[in-house]
């Protein structure tokens, strides 16, 4: 360690081998800028929760203090509230999962939830495979815990299935023990794309006949713009799969809580990994939560989500086709929250953020979203907090940038001049998911 090092962290020789690995996201970075009023912000997933009655709000957390204080601002069970478990289980019903309470683990927010499976199932060194792209929040617990990330292609229809098993025949070939499979199969955060269930069948068989346990988080399932929601992975195996679910979405955020489904003997471990990091869940949030769809018509309230989000869909995509110039794809989210757009050859997303930010508008840069440097072409926008009019305003200043941007790299010679037309078809397999 350096003089330097040592003034500025006296303690850096004392962390733990796995403290070398903790780093701030580019997510994380971005929201000091992306909140300032003037940032139109394409960057962060926030819920808009301004579409939820705060007067009812108010009601039932003051009727949660009123009628059942005592046991909301007290100790609880480690697993979760029991009445919550059950009232979980008609949401998950929505996806096909069918379970039992005792199957239930409940956390604070879903991210709980990836870190306990991480700890419970990984080693350090040992293999998790993640589609390529991947949430950067998941990609954050895995390296935390030291465990071996490895990125698998992805087309429109989400993970695939060859690419799946050729990457578990390549990584056993070297020695390596693969200890879980990650996916969002579901409108995929950062890509936006949904498996299709020939996919999610041939996946499952994959998982099954591999031996590998299927991490299958779904925040968004319920989210979707056209029929019924996706079939989870969970629905068609009990055993081989841990089911993730989040109120994040579909309720608030800022109440954290989520939960896991999994086998009986994972879900055993999981209640002790969640009682040695927080003890117990928050009594009040869960008691809130579980107030809410005791008395609210929770289903009515996801359907005007869901317009919500769809309207503010179809505004990016629009702005998109109209400003964009050519050589820019994007996918075309079926629900959920993003867009993953590729940008014309030459570009850097990462290099373009400062500009970016100078004009006024944010976005995600796609490295993000991968461990092994992969994504400069790429960048994540969200259309899930700002109203129409602001994201057709972000996008007009993010196109002006790109257009700079490609002024200035056919001036100096480092864009190919390739014309592909901004068509706003969904993005094809290699350049843009592979």
């Amino acid at each position: 360690m350096s003089i330097e090092g040592s003034r500025l962290d006296p303690w850096v020789d004392s962390y733990a081998g796995r403290a070398r690995s903790l780093s701030g996201s580019a997510i994380r970075a971005l929201f000091a800028v992306a909140s300032r009023p003037e940032v139109v912000s394409l960057a962060g997933g926030m819920p808009y929760v301004q579409a939820l009655s705060m007067d009812q709000m108010a009601d039932i957390a003051a009727k949660v203090i009123r009628e059942r204080g005592a046991q909301a601002l007290q100790y609880g069970s480690g697993q979760g509230d029991v009445r919550l478990r059950e009232q979980i289980l008609e949401i998950t019903a929505e996806v096909g999962v069918l379970a039992h309470p005792d199957d239930i683990i409940v956390t604070t927010g879903s991210q709980m939830a990836l870190d306990l499976v991480t700890r419970t199932f990984c080693d350090p060194g040992d293999v998790v495979l993640v589609e390529s792209p991947s949430y950067v929040g998941a990609l954050g617990v895995f390296r935390a815990y030291e465990c071996d990330v490895i990125h698998v292609a992805m087309d429109d229809d989400g993970l695939i299935p060859a690419v799946l098993q050729e990457t578990i025949d390549s990584v056993r070939a070297a020695g390596k023990r693969i200890k879980l499979i990650y996916t969002i199969p579901s409108f995929h955060n950062p890509a936006g794309v949904t498996q299709s269930p020939e996919r999610r069948q041939e996946i499952l068989r994959i998982g099954q006949e591999s031996g590998i346990a299927i991490l299958e988080d779904d925040p968004y399932g319920l989210l979707g713009f056209e029929g019924a929601p996706p079939r989870a992975l969970r629905a068609d195996d009990s055993e081989g799969v841990i089911y993730l679910g989040s109120f994040s979405k579909t309720i608030a955020s800022g109440l954290r809580v989520g939960w896991a489904v999994a086998p009986h003997g994972v879900r055993e471990k999981l209640v002790l990994a969640a009682e040695a990091a927080t003890l117990c869940p928050s009594n009040y949030a869960q008691l809130t939560i579980s107030e809410y769809l005791a008395t609210q018509p929770w289903r009515e309230q996801i359907k005007s989500f869901q317009e919500v989000y769809r309207e503010r869909r179809d505004a990016l995509l629009e702005s998109l086709q109209a400003m964009m110039p050519a050589g820019t794809r994007w996918t075309i989210p079926a629900g959920g929250f993003y867009s993953w757009v590729t940008l014309p050859a030459g570009l850097d997303a990462t290099a373009m953020l400062p500009r970016a930010i100078a004009e006024l508008v944010a976005y995600v840069p796609g490295t993000g979203f991968y461990v092994d440097g992969q994504g400069s072409a790429n960048m994540r926008l969200s259309y899930c907090y700002p109203d129409p009019d602001r994201i057709r305003e972000g996008v007009r200043r993010l196109a002006s940038v790109v257009e700079t941007e490609l002024e200035i790299a056919r001036t100096f010679g480092t864009a190919s001049g390739t014309e592909v037309p901004g068509t706003g078809e969904s993005a094809t397999p290699g350049p843009d998911l592979a």
